[in-house]
């Protein structure tokens, strides 16, 4: 099996952080999982059943640079490494600008772009000495506007853009640097409860494939802005 790798992923107690962090587990990674639940962390792990050694939850709030710098240290004072960093954790609120809040406004802001930020000032020294990978969790909305969608177009758009500027930053230190913009996924964003209804959707095993390929692709090549979307969404 050979050296077993090491991730870190953001938000990874459900959804897209769970499918990722579940592919990884079975490419033979050992991965740390954060959410600001203990509760939810302890329930994700025991979902990966007789794998679950391979998980490890840390409570943090990634809006916390100093939160995710003690995730980080934890990770090596653990396991000696870092090679990948999966920046996933994200919050959607999707009402007209004059009906949104100033606080739903931050909380996009600072989740979805400062804490990827965060996320990156972390463990940038770790994944220097791996020569690792940063992958960001953007979304379709990062290139596509709609009604409704101010704060939510605005972190991502700026996460889109984040993400591809860190990518020059850090290629000439073998690090690379990937962002996935997914559009619909059968998750629990926005209140859904994912179920039959959504199977025509992204499913978090697919984002997860799509991950484990990335990482497996050959270093002289890139692959550093990835659109994914439902095949074929129904008809309006």
């Amino acid at each position: 099996m050979g050296i077993k790798k090491v991730a870190y992923i953001t938000g990874g107690s459900k959804g897209i952080g769970l499918g990722i962090a579940m592919s990884l587990v079975r490419d033979n990674y050992h991965v740390y999982i954060t959410g600001r639940s203990e509760s939810s962390l302890k329930s994700a792990i025991q979902g990966f059943g007789d794998d679950k050694e391979f998980v490890t939850g840390i409570p943090c709030d990634v809006r916390s640079l100093d939160g995710q710098e003690k995730a980080i240290q934890q990770i090596l004072d653990e396991q000696g490494r870092l090679d990948v960093v999966i920046a996933n954790a994200g919050v959607g609120h999707f009402t007209p600008i004059d009906k949104m809040t100033p606080g739903q406004w931050h909380e996009m802001i600072d989740i979805n772009l400062t804490g990827v930020f965060n996320s990156i000032k972390a463990s940038v020294e770790a994944l220097k000495l791996s020569k690792g990978y940063f992958i960001t969790i953007a979304s379709l909305a990062g290139t596509n506007f709609f009604a409704k969608g101010s704060g939510y177009n605005a972190s991502k758009f700026g996460l889109v853009g984040f993400t591809q500027s860190v990518m020059l930053d850090l290629r000439q230190h073998d690090i690379k640097v990937t962002t996935i913009m997914p559009g619909s996924v059968a998750t629990f964003f926005n209140n859904n409860t994912p179920s039959e209804k959504d199977d025509w959707k992204i499913q978090i095993e697919d984002l997860g494939q799509i991950v484990s390929d990335i990482l497996k692709m050959h270093p002289r090549t890139l692959p550093s802005k990835i659109e994914v979307r439902p095949s074929k969404p129904p008809v309006k």
